[in-house]
């Protein structure tokens, strides 16, 4: 009886096309998906985070000298310092929304770097429109975070150029089509400290 128990056994096994132990080699990678569908595991499913638009490289002295909001004070400032070397500064960013980054374009004087004008441009049609402009030296735009700000020093009678009175700064962004000031911020700098009237410091 026993030896007919055993012989049982084994041709349930064979019936079963098992080999009575597990292959072995690395587990299958796919899982199978609820309705019979395949899919990746869950570390590969992750999606990879889509890149950031890549910035279209401009003309910007084209851009500036192209565009009738530009007033002529700073067209005829905007010649080379050095060689074919501009002073104009250019950051890339998305200030509006647009498919494009949006251009913000910085023009100084060469010899002391001063900002006499600062200007947004926004892709249009395939070319760029003026949407915002500020030709109140000492100015400068920077890109903060999705908002545009804007750096103006102010100086009294007698400032020297390397220090101003005070500063203002003003955050803007984009709605309606257009910039809108959120917020700004007033700094009154002492001239104690570097100033043309600071006393020389005693050699005692």
């Amino acid at each position: 009886m026993a030896a007919l128990a055993a012989l049982g056994l084994f041709l349930t096994a064979c019936a079963t096309g098992g080999t009575g132990a597990r292959d072995e080699g690395p587990a299958g990678t796919d899982v199978v998906a609820k309705g019979g569908a395949t899919t990746a595991p869950a570390s590969a499913a992750s999606a990879s985070p889509s890149p950031s638009k890549a910035p279209k490289r401009v003309d910007a002295v084209k851009l500036l000298e192209d565009d009738p909001e530009v007033s002529q004070s700073v067209k005829r400032a905007l010649k080379p310092c050095v060689a074919d070397e501009y002073p104009v500064d250019v950051s890339y960013g998305d200030l509006t929304g647009a498919a494009s980054d949006d251009v913000v374009v910085n023009v100084m004087t060469c010899g002391d770097a001063v900002g006499i004008g600062s200007y947004v441009y926004r892709e249009e049609s395939g070319g760029y429109e003026n949407v915002f402009k500020a030709e109140e030296p000492p100015v400068y735009a920077e890109i903060d975070r999705g908002d545009l700000v804007i750096t103006q020093q102010l100086y009294k009678k007698g400032d020297p150029v390397s220090y101003p009175s005070s500063e203002e700064v003003i955050t803007y962004s984009w709605s309606a089509s257009r910039f809108t000031a959120e917020s700004r911020t007033h700094t009154d700098y002492s001239n104690a400290v570097g100033g043309a009237d600071s006393p020389a410091p005693d050699a005692n």
